[in-house]
């Protein structure tokens, strides 16, 4: 039985490393999908009804400063992708931001109403003269993550 219990330490000591290693988990676990650099392409395909349940990754840019509750990333394109957590259910730190990140959830493109673009400017700290040229819904691609890996913060 101590043999049982050593092994059961060692497993549990290296199961953790590997996974501090690999980074920081929020919200779902999730079997990260090998990424080819394109994933970004699920976006080409969308029309503003469609969604699609999938893996995309990319650096994030910006986090919510307020909770991290929402989050920017830039993908291997050079587009940006809005993301939100599933169910507010999580958050991300809020030093995230320059990190690699792999997202696990919903694409989709939306037109985002000049109310969200407002509220979201206003949780960056972009001033009322700016916030107030904010005149038109917007089209954006959009992200709600059931889980995120974040690589390893420092």
């Amino acid at each position: 039985m101590k043999l049982f219990n050593k092994l059961l330490v060692i497993f549990s000591v290296v199961f953790c490393l590997n996974a501090s290693a690999q980074g920081s988990s929020f919200g779902a676990s999730f079997e990260n999908v090998e990424d080819n650099g394109e994933n970004w392409k699920v976006f080409e395909s969308l029309n503003t009804t469609d969604t699609i349940q999938t893996q995309v990754s990319g650096k994030i840019v910006e986090v919510c400063q307020a909770k991290g509750c929402w989050m920017k990333v830039d993908l291997a394109n050079g587009e940006r992708v809005f993301v939100k957590f599933k169910d507010y259910g999580f958050f991300v730190p809020k030093d995230a931001a320059s990190k690699k990140v792999v997202m696990n959830g919903k694409a989709f493109v939306e037109q985002m109403s000049v109310d969200e673009q407002r509220h979201y400017a206003e949780d960056e700290g972009v001033s009322k003269d700016e916030i107030a040229k904010i005149t038109k819904p917007k089209k954006t691609l959009r992200f709600e993550a059931d889980g995120v890996v974040i690589e390893k913060m420092d």
